[in-house]
């Protein structure tokens, strides 16, 4: 159940609602906009009495939520949700973020040579993963929290944000001090205890879509992170594995405006996993921005031919620093702009 409050609505009238509304027996999640004050009644609400609420003071509209999903749906923040970092970029406003980095921490000389690189090219975050949940036990499986502590190092040099991914609970804690966004990865998308878990952080999550998994089942998944409290999340397209084999996955564009439309939440785009091709990458990536994408996350290597992981959808950074001027075009045509923490930065 929703309960939009008018615009002038007191904290008063406001305490009033929510406490008949735990009195119904529901859990109250509040999100305060630009204009008014949104309360979702998250629980068994067949027995309240909408029209009881209606006749509130200070109550502008209500109406039960018909979706599985209730606090990721448009309804809980009509206005979209904006997720704010400590540097001052945003995802989910006017601003594109780009993500960009190895698949793999591999060595300090690497992640510090790839922080740079990305930054002069025009990232915000820098992308690297500690722990990688590899198909096969013999794969390398990344470098843990020393990784971690080089790629905090190499990101704080070149004043990046740092994103990496979380495969489980006993990760969290010693993550994060090193980490500004956690990263769950397709695998762990209905990994409903780590999503349980990261709801009690108070760090911005970056949710990926499982391989399989539909839109519904996405956002039902980010229910999990919301409902314990965590409402900084941001949904990711990866692609979905169908029929198709020419490609890794297949990268489903269609799911950005989808998600735009039916959920409150910022959503980037990942072409790297999309396609797994590394000359399809650019394409995907302008095609992300063009149908509405938050955000670009890209695999970018200095030498991706010698790569641990992930190597043949890894851009080199020429051809990354070339795609960002491409994606500044596309976001122009569309009234937006890429993100800069120098910027983003001056202007707080």
């Amino acid at each position: 159940m929703i309960v939009a409050m008018q615009e002038h609505a007191n904290e008063e009238q406001i305490d009033a609602v929510i406490e008949r509304m735990i009195e119904g027996g529901v859990n109250v999640h509040r999100t305060t906009g630009t204009t008014q004050t949104i309360l979702a009644g998250v629980g068994p609400t067949s027995a309240l009495d909408i029209d009881e609420f209606k006749l509130m003071s200070g109550v502008l509209s209500v109406h039960r939520i018909s979706s599985p999903y209730k606090l990721a749906g448009r309804a809980f923040r009509p206005e979209g949700t904006i997720v704010e970092f400590n540097n001052g970029v945003r995802i989910g406003g006017d601003e594109i973020a780009i993500m960009a980095g190895p698949c793999s921490i591999e060595s300090r000389e690497q992640i510090f040579l790839t922080a740079k690189q990305v930054k002069e090219a025009g990232a915000s975050f820098l992308r690297g993963g500690a722990f990688k949940p590899r198909s096969s036990p013999y794969a390398f499986q990344g470098m843990g929290i020393p990784g971690l502590k080089l790629m905090r190092e190499a990101a704080d040099s070149q004043g990046l944000l740092a994103i990496s991914e979380v495969m489980e609970i006993s990760q969290i804690e010693p993550m994060l001090p090193y980490v500004d966004c956690f990263q769950v990865g397709a695998r762990n998308m209905q990994n409903f205890n780590l999503l349980r878990e990261l709801g009690k952080v108070r760090k911005p999550i970056l949710l990926k879509r499982g391989m399989s998994a539909t839109i519904e089942e996405l956002l039902l998944s980010s229910e999990y992170i919301l409902a314990g409290g965590n409402y900084d999340v941001i949904l990711c397209e990866r692609g979905i594995r169908t029929y198709e084999t020419y490609t890794r996955n297949t990268m489903d564009i269609s799911a950005i405006p989808v998600v735009k439309a039916l959920s409150h939440l910022p959503i980037v785009g990942d072409p790297s996993h999309g396609t797994g091709r590394r000359d399809m990458v650019p394409a995907m990536a302008k095609a992300s921005v063009a149908a509405g994408a938050d955000g670009i996350i890209v695999e970018v290597h200095p030498n991706p031919d010698k790569a641990a992981s992930d190597g043949a959808q890894t851009l080199f950074p020429e051809r990354f620093a070339k795609l960002v001027e491409e994606l500044r075009l596309i976001a122009t045509a569309v009234g937006r702009s890429i993100a800069s923490p120098v910027a983003a930065a001056a202007a707080k």
